[in-house]
């Protein structure tokens, strides 16, 4: 069985983050990794465009409130183990060094050129010399660099350092830059000199035989050499040996000596906490380092005595080592995390979400501003914290001093803060150290106010998930039940129980928006569909409403006036007689320009102002609009552009007299109005060299740079030699570093600079090339060759040619000189520019083919006229909307219509559902959003078969709506449904519901979700074993004593059309119950006509302890309809209790076989019958191996899977009542999830594990291998990287109006699957022919493509297991992330990588775009 498994919706994780100057030294920037994805953002000030325009910057004090804007993403082969930045010498900006597991590590920078992440170096050390012996996937490589970037080191197998070193000198000292000679071969000498220096190995045991174990390393600040702590327990032990042996803890400190390699111990500290858990170095002044452990925190230096303080009162039983008890304080740090905001602050986020803020005391030094706490189990949250005004002082005359000020800050996704000042005592000797005489007796402590600014979305962990049925609802608020004649239009939903504790949340994901349609009217022959504004100044009711709507029809046009209703209008100032081409606003909306194929007219509201014919012997068929300048293109490939001009007398409209060459012809234009300042052909704004203000705006995007010493040799030439060679001189160390002084206190202000707007022309021509012209003087500023090809980064043709070549002459034979076409580039057919992100910083270019859709955002590069270059973000795969387009002069020209060629595709909006962005119309529409978060979302649209064309439409009635065409001719009025949020992978509902979810199903006679919740509380009674019954007893251990957690299980019905939870219909357990299984199950029942009714069953265990034998409970309910309560309809759905009865064993699985029931006990199989009296007789039993966790059916197979020893298959047969194991896996497995993989008639068993892997499993007793069937077959294996505990099946079928023929996927189930990381995928049996096409062309992609981090895909795919398997790997299954990369390359690789494999890129293509139409059934 050959299958295909891609991932649809990326992780949300965040894992590791760490603040560092990503894209050049004058900004800090915010990197996150998660599992295998990275992400680079900026803080930037969140105002929306009105406050924007009103305040004035130099009045502002304070800054705004921020939020977090993502300016780059990558996805690696790999997942990330451990996250460092470190400033290398002489470079322009930070690098990261990134380890991955076993024992590489890459380290990698921002490439200015290309605006890519480059790799500086790789290394490797999974030797089997260094390995040792390991086989196991145990040790985390852990990175760690010095604070004076000399030198990193990496922990590898848990028993060697990696150090690698770095060159201190900056290569660039020696030669003096102004008197540099023109180089003309290149500079070797400045070649040779790397940044890293070569990499070596300390083996721990070389150092000290005892070193093992490792729990931390740490870099100390202020030595003159790199010093090394490493704290480790030479002899393990846990807790319930303490009382033997305890505090088995070391640290030792280790001084580096890179160049005679020599690694003395210059202190060492013994008898530390078995319970300690990391070390944090202080900076100087104070020095020293902090041991944090469970309970307790010690403070050592290597001059002074060591001083701790206890958490909680458990400390006191779990050490020897001396510690001062914290009045007041109850916590522990078991799994806390923690930053410093000061040299003597720090930030301590426990597990439960509390933020404590601990200080050292001295006097205070700096502060930072903002503090990112990343999370896996809730949102991540950028919090924004200050010191309260009224600080507490206290004098030394008192006798206690303060040492620590814990600060308890409330639940971290709420926003009612509530400091409570805690406070620790302090010994007289700890006065010396720290130099506190009578000078300073005044000691201040602070009270912390944190505010949430911002957060990032997260679906982690997906807990459960299951799929339901979509409520639409109509527009008079009535819910419309779906009915679904066919499974074929079945609208379904994904649910999935995420996120942990107070975090926990129902989250409903789609991936296609559904528009919730108001009204629509049918319109025959309809092409276009606009609308307008009247005069701005004039309106009396709200300025964003639409006044006029206009149809463009084959030869004439439909006004109509919107207001409450809808209504036409006649004997106006618009043309009726004639189809229209376009109809926009323009003088900030005071007027409106309607362009017909052979004239273009001026009108305020509803009075003609203007109108100017367009007699160039050929029809106008483009409009562009950059409010003032309207530009035309006309059929035989001219450009014409006009200038509102408002004199004293009326305004006009004028004709621009400088032209663009007509030839070649221009196929396609766009106008542009820049408001983010990137456009700029100064290289001032971009070297940002000038203190003055002006230089500063617009640091989107890499923000200021500095000219690279290491640019390429031509390059060079031109910065010697060119304008740009005034640029180093200036740049002294002295200079930078006082700008950079004054540039960070107000960092903020430089993101509020408004750009002066600038209008650039923007076309492409037949042959391909794309040109920006400045208007309105309309010369050529930049020129891209081969637009169609879709290149990665585009680049300015003509960057070295100098800009006064103006001559028409000159000019094209720089035209033809420049460099060929690829042959077989497809033509540009639409292109658009506009401006996105916030306030239209963020400026894109779409370029639309026959093929695909190209999305480039634009980033600053320091060279060429024009000082940016293009880079790609996105394309989207439209094979099929094949309609040839092609310029046909031969027609007569009088009898030219509104064509449907003509009809722009891109639609620009700057408010639909209050989001600007764009329509893609076609077969396949889309939205393209792009807000102040900084990320591309594009979301598949559900429309009728299409969207002919698209206007957005703001009302009374309809709020931030849109209008749209289908392919029946009906103009439907619809909204983007409020409840979704937008801005995410998935359109995407959070339903938070403040406890953690477990098991979640969807029942679908009733249509309402059945959940299972757990809530945590603390347990201060546990029952004890006395002889043969138990009893309660209760604790009393003083008020600083951790109590456990206890868990209360209940389960709640949630109906999907409110998401809120069905009162008075819930069950709640016992105390001490765990639901360990939970399904709908469908069992035998004479009532209905298939002789099957759906119930509720639950298996539950009492947790009691070790010494109680597990018992668990089996539960059924019946969910009846009842007549709801008057004034609350959602009271219709109780719960009947069938049958309840305890067991011999805990209720571990649970699941249904041919209406009987299938209960696994432990390790015992049990199938049941329920008879009418509501009671449950056994039919039949089977042993299998340890404790089972999980079974599925399907017709009489049970499959079941083991917590240790992989899966069985089992029989039942129901004439003979007998259960029968048919075969099972003879290797061990942990296994956690399992799902069938349906492929026409043969049945595969795909199971995930705890190694992260995806295992397909087949039965295949005519195999000899198989032992007569006894053996289930490994057929397929796939290392995901990802904890998967939850999947279901949905079946393919084809929607839209294109389908193919045939249909290859027909009878294939999908699985779909949610992981632990908050991403989903999905799984997919392919057709041979797909498989074998996709094969070879991931083999060729392994090695065609250079994989960021130097990270090898097929290494990271193969199954990855702790023992060494007797077989080798069976592969089979098509990793579709790498497949799906193809679609990014340019069409010239394509072309290539196509005739490599011996097929068409199209045929590639149309596979592709086939399993993203299969999958986008949500």
């Amino acid at each position: 069985m050959f299958s295909i498994c891609k991932q649809i919706h990326s992780a949300t994780a965040v894992e590791f983050c760490v603040s560092c100057r990503f894209f050049n030294n004058s900004e800090e920037n915010l990197v996150v990794a998660g599992v295998n994805v990275l992400k680079v953002y900026r803080i930037s000030p969140s105002i929306d465009a009105a406050q924007r325009q009103k305040q004035n910057l130099n009045d502002m004090r304070v800054a705004p409130k921020m939020r977090l804007e993502c300016l780059a993403t990558y996805t690696l082969y790999g997942n990330v183990m451990s996250l460092q930045c470190v400033s290398l010498a002489g470079a322009m900006r930070d690098a990261l060094l990134i380890s991955f597991k076993d024992a590489k590590l890459s380290v990698l920078q921002h490439d200015p050129d290309t605006f890519a992440l480059k790799t500086l170096s790789l290394h490797y050390f999974e030797e089997e010399d260094i390995r040792g012996g390991w086989t196991g996937r145990y040790h985390v490589p852990v990175v760690r660099v010095d604070p004076d970037a000399r030198c990193a080191v990496m922990l590898v197998y848990g028993k060697r350092l990696v150090v690698l070193p770095f060159r201190k000198d900056n290569s660039l000292d020696e030669i003096e830059l102004d008197d540099v000679k023109p180089i003309k071969k290149a500079p070797t000498a400045l070649v040779t000199r790397t940044p890293i220096m070569a990499s070596y190995l300390i083996a721990l045991r070389d150092l000290d035989e005892k070193i093992d174990n490792v729990l931390d390393i740490q870099f100390l600040h202020g030595y003159y050499e790199p010093t090394l702590l490493i704290l480790y327990e030479p002899v393990r032990t846990f807790a319930g040996r303490i009382k033997v042996r305890s505090d088995t803890c070391v640290l030792v400190a280790i001084s580096l000596n890179i160049q005679q390699r020599v690694h003395p111990i210059i202190w060492t500290v013994n008898s530390l906490p078995f319970d300690s858990l990391f070390v944090l170095p202080i900076q100087k002044p104070i020095g020293g380092c902090l041991v944090l452990t469970v309970n307790a925190v010690i403070y050592l230096n290597q001059s002074v005595p060591p001083y701790g303080v206890s958490l909680n009162s458990s400390a006191e039983n779990s050490t020897s080592f001396p510690l001062k008890p914290q009045d007041g304080v109850r916590i522990s740090l078991d799994c806390a995390n923690f930053a410093f905001i000061d040299v003597d602050k720090l930030v301590v986020s426990l597990r439960t979400g509390d933020l404590y803020v601990m200080t050292i005391c001295v006097d205070s030094m700096r502060m930072t501003e903002y503090i990112f706490l990343g999370s896996r189990l809730g949102n991540s949250l950028l919090l924004h914290f200050a010191e309260e005004d009224q600080s507490t002082v206290i004098t030394l005359d008192d006798a206690e001093v303060e040492d620590c000020n814990v600060q308890n800050f409330c639940e971290t996704d709420l926003l009612d803060v509530t400091p409570q000042t805690k406070a620790r005592r302090i010994e007289d000797e700890e006065l010396e150290v720290y130099g506190l005489g009578a000078k300073t007796s005044v000691l201040q402590l602070r009270k912390f106010v944190f505010e949430v600014c911002d957060s990032l979305l997260n679906v982690a962990p997906i807990n459960f998930m299951c799929a339901g049925e979509r409520v639409e609802f109509e527009d008079d608020g009535t819910t419309l039940r779906p009915q679904a004649e066919t499974l074929n239009d079945l609208k379904i939903e994904l649910v999935g129980a995420t996120g942990h504790g107070k975090n926990g949340a129902l989250c409903v994901l789609v991936n296609t928006i559904h528009p919730q349609i108001i009204t629509s009217f049918e319109l025959e022959g309809c092409f276009d569909v606009w609308t307008v504004f009247d005069d701005s100044t004039k309106k009396t009711a709200r300025q964003d409403h639409h006044d006029f709507l206009l149809l463009s029809q084959g030869s004439s046009t439909l006004i109509l006036q919107t207001g409450n209703e809808i209504n036409e209008i006649e004997n106006t100032g618009f043309t009726v007689n004639q189809p229209t081409i376009f109809v926009g606003n323009i003088g900030q909306s005071r007027f409106i320009v309607q362009v017909t194929s052979r004239q273009v007219r001026l009108l305020q509201g509803t009075r003609l102002l203007q109108n100017v014919p367009v007699d160039v012997g050929s029809p106008v068929v483009q409009v562009s609009i950059a409010d003032p300048y309207v530009c035309l293109r006309i059929r035989n490939g001219q450009v014409i552009t006009l200038a509102l001009r408002e004199t004293r007398s009326l305004p006009r409209l004028a004709i621009n007299k400088h032209t663009i060459s007509s030839t070649p012809a221009v196929v396609t234009l766009s106008a542009y109005k820049d408001l983010s300042g990137l456009f700029t052909s100064k290289s001032d704004d971009v070297l940002n060299l000038s203190n003055n203000v002006g230089g500063c705006f617009g640091n989107n995007f890499g923000g200021c740079m500095k000219t690279e010493p290491n640019m390429k040799v031509e390059d060079e030439e031109d910065l010697l030699y060119g304008d740009a060679g005034n640029a180093f001189k200036i740049n002294s160390m002295a200079d930078l570093a006082k700008q950079s002084k004054q540039k960070n206190s107000d960092w903020w202000r430089r993101l509020l600079l408004h750009a002066k707007p600038t209008y650039w022309l923007i076309v492409t021509r037949i042959n391909g090339t794309l040109e920006i012209y400045s208007m309105p003087d309309m010369k050529l500023v930049y020129l891209v060759n081969d637009i169609g090809n879709g290149a990665t980064v585009l680049t300015d043709a003509m960057e070295f040619v100098p800009v006064t070549l103006t001559h028409e002459n000159s000019k094209q034979g720089i035209l033809h000189a420049c460099m060929p076409q690829h042959a077989s580039s497809p033509v540009p057919l639409e292109i658009s520019m506009v401006g996105l992100g916030s306030h239209g910083q963020r400026p894109l270019l779409l370029v639309l083919t026959q093929l695909e859709l190209l999305i480039y955002q634009v980033f600053r590069y320091p060279n060429g006229h024009l000082k940016l270059r293009f880079r790609k973000l996105e394309q989207l795969n439209l094979i099929d909307q094949s309609s040839h387009i092609e310029i046909d002069d031969n027609e007569d020209i009088e009898s030219y219509n509104m064509q449907l060629k003509y009809v722009q595709k891109l639609r620009y909006f700057s408010n639909v559902g209050g989001i600007a962005g764009i329509m893609l119309c076609g077969i396949h529409p889309c939205f393209i959003f792009l807000t102040g978060r900084g990320e591309l979302r594009i979301h598949k649209f559900q429309g009728n078969g299409g969207v002919r064309s698209f206007a957005a439409f703001n009302n009374v009635n309809i709020p931030n709506g849109f209008l749209y065409f289908d392919n029946s001719y009906e103009l439907k009025i619809a909204v983007l449904p409020t409840y979704l949020s937008y801005d995410s992978t998935w359109p995407l509902r959070k339903v938070p519901i403040r406890c953690t979810p477990r098991q979640i199903v969807y029942h679908r006679e009733n249509r309402v979700y059945c959940l299972v919740t757990q809530t945590d509380e603390l347990m201060t009674k546990y029952y004890r074993f006395n002889g043969e019954d138990k009893e309660l007893s209760e604790e009393s251990r003083g008020e600083r004593f951790i109590y456990p957690v206890g868990s209360k299980f209940e389960m709640v019905l949630i109906s999907p059309e409110t998401w809120e939870i069905v009162p008075d219909a819930s069950i709640k357990f016992e105390p001490w119950e765990h639901v360990t299984a939970f399904k709908i199950v469908k069992l035998s029942y004479e009532g209905t006509r298939s002789g099957l009714k759906e119930y509720l069953c639950i298996g539950t265990n009492f947790n009691y302890s070790e010494d109680i034998t597990s018992r668990g409970n089996i539960h059924i309910y019946d969910i009846i309809e009842v007549v709801p309560e008057p004034g609350k309809p959602m009271t219709k759905y109780k719960l009947k209790e069938v049958f309840k009865k305890e067991q011999k064993g805990p209720v571990s699985a649970i699941s249904d076989v041919l209406g009987f029931l299938v209960t696994g006990l432990g390790q015992k199989i049990y199938i049941w019958q329920l008879r009418d009296g509501g009671d449950l007789n056994g039919v039949a039993f089977c042993d299998t191996n340890i404790y089972v966790h999980n079974i599925i059916t399907v017709k009489s197979l049970i499959f079941i899977a083991d917590v240790y020893k992989s899966v069985s298959l089992l029989r039942f047969q129901e004439e003979y009542r007998t259960l029968s194991l048919a075969s099972r896996d003879f290797n061990p497995l942990e296994v956690f999830g399992i799902e069938f993989l349906v492929d026409n008639t043969n049945l595969g068993f795909l199971v995930t594990d705890a190694e992260r892997n995806l295992i397909v499993y087949m039965y295949q007793p005519e195999a000899r291998e198989s032992l007569g069937g006894q053996k289930l077959l490994r057929k397929a294996d796939y290392h995901l990287g990802q904890v998967v505990n939850t999947m279901f099946r949905v079946q393919c079928h084809q929607r839209g109006v294109h389908q193919r023929q045939p249909f290859l996927y027909e009878h294939k189930h999908f699985v779909v699957y949610g992981t632990l990381d908050g991403a989903l995928g999905f799984c997919l049996p392919l057709p041979e022919k797909v498989y074998r096409r996709f094969l070879m062309l991931q083999n060729v992609l392994l090695s065609y493509q250079d994989h960021l981090c130097g990270l090898n895909p097929k290494e990271y795919r193969t199954l990855k297991s702790l023992k060494k398997l007797s077989m080798n790997p069976s592969r089979c299954i098509i990793d579709g992330d790498l497949i799906w990369s193809y679609r990014l390359l340019a069409h010239s690789e394509r072309n290539e990588i196509a005739k490599k494999i011996g097929t068409r890129t199209e045929d590639i293509l149309s596979d592709l775009l086939e399993i993203e139409r299969l999958s986008s059934m949500f």
